[in-house]
């Protein structure tokens, strides 16, 4: 039998977030254990019973607490798992008429299954006990009196039990977790690699300016005050285990709460949380209260932009600690890169001397804050990479930037950081900001003459900055053009974020409405795929036409810029037309002739959502659905089959498809001759095919010309806007002889 006595030394296993393992093992020093061997999220330590019972208590770094009761190796088949599991004494751990479950992490080439591993364990369990004369336990998963502890990995079995129950890190205070929350175990380990709570000890202050529900606020209250992280919890692991000592647990219960009592009543420590969500200032306040410690805490609702140093804060030193968003997605990162720039400003214009201590899974996005990293943290948030950056903060405009320096190993993966200060604003970023002042001046005439919302404001015009930039009214949408192989990715990154702080303010636009994609080469349906789900669309103004623009959820808007004239061409030419548009993506082409007077129209395309889209547009600008029809079918079909005559059709297929709703793939430059025959063929006499696309080194096939009447009017189809990049696309007006 294993099991604890109060001065018996025993084997016990304590489970962490990955990289905080030698933390872990200084605390439990600390608390009067003896660690062992160190492993991939988790320390081995002996401890007598008292002491299991006061890390459980006090731990804030540890998951959970296990009490080993075997470790056997050569383990792999469900036989060997299930007689392992029988050769423990249960009957000295779990009492007649408690609950049990086993939580089982791991595999072998014969157990592949957690639940199937945990079946095979709760089976040893109980053949165990009825051997032993006791009655068969009953399964809770949820609450059970007894949790046991398997681990499996590499044929070595890892037999114990949990004797801390819900993992440690609850602590009870946060109900409403929020987007991507912050363990609190990871809050505290933070806060002790930034220096807390020695820098606590020595009156520093601390304070979040992006507090959120107040995690981090809430820890360091915590350890500033003295109180077990755990002291308000009703119930441990142990509390259903049979060799557990009531007694000796209130014991220390009350050692617990006598200290926590006296900590928050001579805790004088400034901790000061901002942000600028009612929502969660109102869930810090909620999560104070529940944690005992309201009164430590002062919350302020401030944005990062209104941030102003409280008066009462006087200390030349302090810690300056946030966790802010990361941009996990591509398209978070326009308000991000600002207000990453806005916290390294703020920093330094109002803490000068303090340590600034950011966690972020994007250091890429750390390093616009204009400050030095002297050390550097390699962590785990969930399943994302992340890094702590402890900077100090210079008392000039360009920050005094700490020395990089060496960090003790000490069982942990911190390294000396190689990001250097960068200035706010680059130079070369500055000359992009002013690229797009200039293009703004120069364009100032043309948009005041022809009343347009919608327009490129910067198309690749540096080579540096590979971006295309349209505006539709107050917003901006930016498309990053994939930097060839041969550009280091880092440089690219950093040219990126450049770009991003800057644009804003040269463009007189809040970071909030700019929208950002990165334009690869597209195969098949990729652009009809989804890159998000937010349905943000918003109407917009093109001549007489209102139509529906989406920044958000598409590679492409619902509106190409460049067929601008294109579209102005179709809708003078169409005065009592019946008209045809194939491909018709979201028909815009169809809304501007029906309002130039199409009698009718059919609009062709084989995307569901693009044609509803159609569809909304129509409505908004009162198209009777009667006369103006949306048609899904491959074109080429579509074609093949129909019997109308139109006088007017427009046909600007992909460049390429390989869509599995088309009968084969599409090649415009192969295949545009079948297509305009087939659209030929349903041309009235008289009538006028406007043929278009969009491949840069497109040749009209020559026997085409001899066929039919061929006019190209590419330089004829180019607003100001698009005149630097007159390949975007090619325009014919083709008409039977």
């Amino acid at each position: 039998m294993t099991e604890l006595n109060q001065t018996a030394p025993q084997n016990l296993l304590a489970t962490c977030p990955k990289g905080i393992e030698g933390l872990l093992a200084d605390e439990l020093t600390a608390l009067g254990a003896v660690p062992g061997k160190t492993t991939v999220a988790g320390v081995y330590f002996s401890a007598s019973q008292e002491t299991a019972y006061r890390v459980c208590l006090w731990s804030r770094l540890a998951n959970r607490v296990i009490l080993l009761l075997a470790r056997e190796s050569m383990i792999e088949t469900a036989e060997q798992v299930h007689d392992a599991s029988t050769r423990i004494a249960w009957t000295q751990h779990l009492l007649p008429g408690k609950t049990l479950a086993v939580d089982f992490h791991g595999r072998s080439d014969h157990i592949r299954h957690t639940r199937f591993g945990a079946q095979t364990v709760k089976d040893g369990i109980v053949d165990s006990l009825q051997l032993a004369g006791q009655e068969r336990p009953s399964i809770d998963t949820k609450t059970p009196d007894l949790r046991i502890y398997t681990h499996l990995h590499r044929a070595n079995l890892t037999l114990g039990i949990d004797l801390s129950g819900e993992s440690l890190h609850r602590r009870g205070y946060r109900r409403d977790v929020g987007h991507a929350p912050l363990k609190e175990n990871l809050a505290a380990a933070l806060l002790v690699r930034a220096g807390w709570p020695e820098r606590a000890k020595a009156g520093e202050p601390l304070l979040d300016p992006l507090c959120g529900a107040g995690t981090l606020l809430i820890e360091a209250a915590m350890m500033a005050a003295d109180q077990a992280p755990n002291v308000n919890r009703e119930r441990f692991g142990f509390h259903g285990w049979a060799g557990h000592d009531e007694a000796l647990w209130r014991e220390l219960k009350r050692e617990a709460e006598a200290r926590a009592s006296i900590g928050r009543k001579r805790c004088k420590t400034a901790l000061i949380g901002f942000d600028q969500s009612p929502a969660a200032l109102t869930a810090a306040k909620a999560n104070a209260m529940r944690a005992g410690i309201p009164a430590l805490i002062t919350l302020h609702g401030q944005s990062l932009s209104q941030l102003t140093r409280p008066e009462t804060l006087t200390a030349e030193q302090g810690l300056l600690i946030t966790n802010p968003p990361y941009g996990e997605r591509l398209g978070e990162l326009p308000e991000l890169v600002r207000l990453y720039a806005q916290l390294g400003e703020k920093a330094k214009a109002l803490f000068p001397g303090w340590t600034l201590a950011l966690f972020t899974g994007n250091p890429d996005l750390g390093h616009r804050l204009g400050l030095r990293a002297h050390k550097q943290y390699a962590l785990k948030n969930g399943a994302l990479d992340a890094k702590l950056l402890l900077m100090a903060i210079g008392s000039h405009a360009g920050g005094e930037d700490a020395p990089s320096e060496k960090v003790p190993q000490n069982g942990d993966t911190s390294q000396p950081s190689d990001a250097s200060a960068t200035p706010s604003v680059s130079e070369n970023a500055q000359m992009f900001a002013n690229r797009l002042a200039k293009n703004q001046k120069r364009l100032k005439k043309w948009l005041k003459q022809s009343g347009e919302t919608c327009y490129r404001i910067y198309d690749a015009d540096m080579p540096e900055y590979a971006l295309a930039i349209d505006r539709y009214g107050d917003r901006v949408h930016v498309q990053e053009y994939a930097a060839p192989s041969s550009i280091n990715p880092a440089q690219a990154q950093k040219r990126l974020f450049d770009a991003l702080e800057v644009l804003p303010d040269a463009l007189g636009v809040d970071a909030s409405k700019v929208y950002i994609k990165r334009r690869e080469k597209q195969a098949g349906s990729a652009q009809y795929q989804k890159r998000s789900a937010s349905g943000e669309r918003f109407e917009v103004q093109e001549g007489a036409a209102r139509l529906w623009v989406n920044l958000r959820d598409y590679l492409d808007t619902g509106l190409f810029l460049d067929h601008r004239p294109v579209r102005r061409m179709l809708s003078d030419m169409a005065s009592g037309k019946r008209f045809l548009n194939l491909f018709c993506y979201t028909a815009t082409a169809t809304v501007q002739a029906a309002l130039g007077g199409a009698s009718d129209s059919v609009s062709v395309d084989m995307s569901n959502t693009y044609l509803e889209w159609a569809r909304d547009n129509f409505a908004l600008n009162k198209l009777d659905p009667r006369l103006h029809r949306v048609v899904r079918d491959d074109c080429f079909r579509w074609l093949e089959t129909a019997n109308a005559e139109f006088d007017l059709i427009f046909m600007d297929p992909p460049t390429f498809s390989n869509s599995k709703k088309m009968r084969d793939t599409l090649d415009v430059q192969r295949d545009h001759s079948r297509l305009v025959e087939l659209a030929m063929a349903r041309l009235a006499p008289g009538g006028t095919l406007v043929f278009s696309n969009n491949q840069r080194r497109f040749k009209l096939d020559e026997a085409l010309s001899e066929q039919y009447v061929v006019e190209e009017i590419t330089s004829r189809t180019f607003d100001p806007d698009f005149q630097r990049r007159t390949n975007l696309h090619h325009v014919f007006l083709l008409r039977h002889k």
